[in-house]
């Protein structure tokens, strides 16, 4: 088989967060499966329709126990299967919190 994707996937099983999905807000917490520059496969306890538009936060390993680095994106739900799910990353901005 020929691999078609057009960005490398990293296996990582960060924490997601799912913020909205569709025109609702939702506070559903999941993992990441797989991640490239142009999207994200995940699992989480929330249902998500294909063509909903999403918003997602990954939160990143940091070096520094007082803050977190999130990774705040809008996507696309492009796959459902089950318990996971894979969407696209249009957008993302960087968010760091203060503890």
């Amino acid at each position: 088989m020929i691999e078609q994707r057009k960005s490398r996937r990293f296996e990582l099983k960060l924490p997601l967060q799912l913020v909205r999905c569709g025109r609702s807000s939702v506070t559903s917490h999941g993992e990441t499966r797989n991640l490239s520059s142009s999207g994200v496969l995940f699992s989480a306890d929330a249902h998500v329709n294909i063509g909903d538009p999403v918003e997602y936060v990954i939160t990143l390993p940091s070096d520094s126990p007082s803050s977190d680095v999130r990774l705040k994106c809008l996507g696309k739900v492009v796959r459902n299967e089950g318990d996971e799910a894979a969407a696209t990353l249009e957008r993302y901005e960087f968010v760091r919190e203060r503890r």
